[in-house]
């Protein structure tokens, strides 16, 4: 890990416990999620996706949000960040934050395209904006608000999906006051090309914002685009250790493999690039391994396997 003192060049969000886990139908319980996330904040990750304030009905992983947000050990600069789908979700996140064991940051969705909007979010594009207008309003400093675009480089149901319209859309949360924007590649549509020029574009639409990376490895393209995204000027990022994740496990779309970016390769190549992550990579290979015996299987992540890099700068 880097010198507590010097700043990383890039911040690398650890998505295992939230976009990660619901994938998962094997339901992990609290103290489990509590352990990982205290692994994760040990590592020297400031940005941590702790839990989802979504409907435990569709997504029972989360049903423990509040428990666990509770029960971790926090550190000084770590954010925590939890996903709410719809205003309800935000007014539990404002009772947890109220009893001492809220989030630091929520995470607030909507798709680019319709088709996606109504099978992943089960409303049309124009009531979930109308969500996040009340959500931005009940948030308002109270956290720091992340708003995600969903398929923003692609549709695994209508295909290629307008960069004007995810550029639109980035505007209007900045309008409601959400500084940090991340674009979500959900099914691995992107390519280095379309994501130099959609961040490119967005930088110059929108300077005084924060863009973030989230990239999934359908095809084998997400570290690739990771590259690409920072030649473009990102130095936010969103992976999961082994490369786990996806849509949720009762809400299928997208053929084969739709896990994330996966962290340890990601640490590994960025830090072989002499990009400094802040991340303790040998930890972090510990911390792969030991998530591959709480999923009891062996995961996505190359390094963790094969070892670092050698030849990575010291």
């Amino acid at each position: 890990m880097q010198d507590a003192t010097s700043q990383p060049d890039v911040v690398i969000c650890e998505c295992f416990c939230r976009d990660g886990l619901q994938h998962e139908t094997l339901v992990l319980p609290a103290d489990v999620k509590i352990d990982l996330l205290d692994r994760f904040s040990a590592l020297g990750f400031q940005r941590i996706e702790a839990t989802s304030y979504s409907n435990p009905a569709v997504v029972p992983q989360f049903a423990d949000a509040g428990e666990v947000l509770a029960g971790i050990a926090r550190r000084p600069g770590v954010h925590y960040k939890a996903t709410c789908p719809n205003p309800r979700a935000v007014e539990r996140a404002l009772a947890d934050l109220r009893a001492g064991r809220g989030a630091t940051e929520i995470s607030m969705l909507v798709s680019a395209s319709e088709s996606h909007s109504q099978r992943n979010l089960k409303r049309p594009r124009a009531d979930q904006w109308e969500n996040v207008r009340q959500m931005a309003a009940l948030a308002a400093g109270s956290f720091r608000l992340i708003g995600t675009i969903s398929v923003a480089f692609g549709c695994p149901f209508e295909g290629e999906v307008d960069a004007r319209r995810v550029i639109d859309d980035a505007i209007r949360f900045r309008e409601y006051g959400v500084e940090y924007i991340t674009l979500g590649d959900t099914t691995g549509m992107a390519t280095p090309h379309t994501v130099r020029g959609l961040f490119r574009a967005l930088q110059q639409e929108l300077p005084d914002a924060t863009l973030i990376a989230h990239f999934h490895d359908s095809r084998g393209t997400a570290l690739v685009n990771c590259v690409a995204a920072l030649d473009a000027g990102v130095r936010y990022f969103d992976a999961a250790i082994g490369g786990v994740g996806g849509h949720p496990a009762k809400v299928k779309y997208g053929g084969g493999y739709t896990g994330n970016a996966c962290t340890e390769d990601l640490v590994d190549l960025f830090e072989a690039m002499g990009v400094r992550t802040g991340i303790d990579l040998p930890g972090l290979l510990d911390t792969g391994r030991h998530c591959e015996t709480v999923l009891d299987r062996k995961l996505a992540a190359h390094v963790t396997h094969t070892g670092a890099n050698p030849l990575r700068p010291r």
